[in-house]
């Protein structure tokens, strides 16, 4: 019997849910897995706010329990990561050292993208492991869940704004 093999748009919608999660807890909706012999080794999703922790990013928590489950600080030579946005350089940077084989990213981050956006760090010359870069995976998708939270933030603030707001009180009292 013959193994199911999954298209890199099945694994991206795993992604996408665990940047479902994300937000579900009020974060910006990033969400990563890694992929490695036709299994998950590894998921995660942003949560730098509800762990206090900066480097909780997706693609860090993936690796770290990637690295757990195989019981190495470096991926399989197969091991594809697969995350909602386009990662950052603080990702990049652990991507490289867990020498991961692939990365898929669905859609851009203009700001801080360190792949092919803002930064393109692989081509840099500086670092003794390159990785294969694929993206546009489920980008619509992934793209509009970003929006929406983005939306749903900027509409929170404005009312919590207009709760505050005494058009009887002064500035002087």
């Amino acid at each position: 019997m013959s193994e199911q093999v999954y298209s890199d748009e099945h694994w991206m919608q795993l992604a996408f849910e665990q940047a479902a999660l994300a937000a579900s807890q009020g974060e910006i909706p990033v969400g990563a897995i890694i992929v490695s012999h036709n299994q998950v080794i590894g998921s995660g999703y942003n949560a730098p706010i509800s762990l206090n922790d900066p480097t909780a990013h997706a693609e860090i928590r993936a690796i770290r329990m990637a690295c757990e489950t195989i019981q190495n600080y470096r991926l399989p030579a197969d091991a594809t990561l697969y995350v909602t946005l386009e990662p950052c350089t603080m990702c990049v940077g652990a991507l490289i050292h867990s020498r991961v084989y692939r990365v898929v990213f669905a859609t851009t981050e203009p700001k801080a993208g360190s792949l092919i956006s803002a930064r393109q760090l692989l081509d840099s010359g500086y670092y003794n492991h390159k990785f294969v870069v694929d993206y546009g995976c489920m980008q619509q998708q992934c793209s509009e869940q970003l929006s929406h939270f983005f939306k749903q933030r900027r509409e929170q603030k404005r009312n919590e704004r207009m709760q505050n707001f005494n058009p009887l009180k002064s500035d002087t009292e």
